[in-house]
């Protein structure tokens, strides 16, 4: 090779290191400004969120509770439930067989409301399977027998963190933006797996911590729950976190509708 040759691709190689190599990740400067903004949301939905859950004692807070779905914002409820679209869109959840309730015998509906989970239960459940319904709230829980007006499902007044039933006895559940009223996940979530059959299947939503959660927050006067660590605390009381649903491609797209997922009991 000539040496004017190697010069010059000795210069070219020269060159082609100082070129800037595509390596995927944001100059530092940009991602200081993307963490920056997303720690600033985090500030400002944590400020929007109600915050009686965390001034009261546990006590305090619940019977706020009752009183608020006893009276008329839980009037509301199922209305509220079909206008944001959550009652179809928790049907298509079921008729898609995306939480699939066939093969499941004794199923237990945690926070039935006015029944709107309830009613999907009903309507996709294998014929001999058995619903119970439970709420911490009675006259939530007779607006539910109102509106299914059947006498298949068995409804009891009860508190997630301390229920009425023996261990290992649902092989299924559904519990319906109910956690977001505890102050601690842990208590509740122990309870729902202590009365779960080793392989039972749980499906689960609650409020999540980003705008949308930190709204409904200030109007149902209940906290939210970050996914990561929410999925750690089902870990350690034996739920494993197996499938995230959505209730579409849409929901998935934006990360929106808060979170829904699949449980199975160990």
């Amino acid at each position: 090779m000539s040496l004017s040759l190697r010069k010059r691709g000795e210069a070219l190689g020269h060159n082609q290191d100082r070129m800037p190599v595509k390596t995927g990740l944001q100059p530092p400067h940009r991602r200081k400004r993307l963490a920056g903004s997303g720690s600033k949301r985090k500030v400002f939905n944590r400020l929007l969120e109600h915050r009686l859950i965390r001034r009261v004692s546990f006590e305090e807070y619940r019977d706020k509770v009752r009183d608020v779905y006893d009276g008329p914002k839980g009037a509301m409820l199922s209305t509220c439930s079909m206008l944001s679209l959550h009652t179809s869109l928790g049907n298509r959840l079921f008729q898609k067989r995306k939480f699939d309730l066939s093969g499941m015998r004794n199923i237990l509906d945690v926070g039935s409301g006015a029944g709107q989970i309830a009613q999907h239960l009903l309507k996709y459940a294998d014929p001999g399977a058995e619903l119970t319904c439970i709420d911490l709230s009675h006259e939530m829980l007779r607006r539910a027998r109102n509106r299914l007006k059947g006498g298949r499902p068995r409804f009891i007044t009860a508190d997630l963190s301390c229920l009425p039933f023996a261990d290992a006895t649902f092989d299924g559940a559904t519990c319906g933006y109910v956690l977001e009223h505890l102050p601690d996940a842990r208590p509740g979530l122990a309870e729902l797996s202590r009365v779960m059959m080793p392989g039972a299947r749980i499906l689960l939503l609650t409020t999540e911590d980003n705008f949308s959660g930190a709204w409904t927050s200030r109007m149902w006067c209940c906290r939210t729950y970050n996914r990561r660590e929410l999925s750690k605390v089902c870990s350690g009381v034996g739920l494993k976190w197996h499938k995230e649903l959505w209730f579409t491609k849409m929901h998935r797209a934006l990360r929106a509708g808060g979170i829904c997922v699949e449980l199975i009991k160990q």
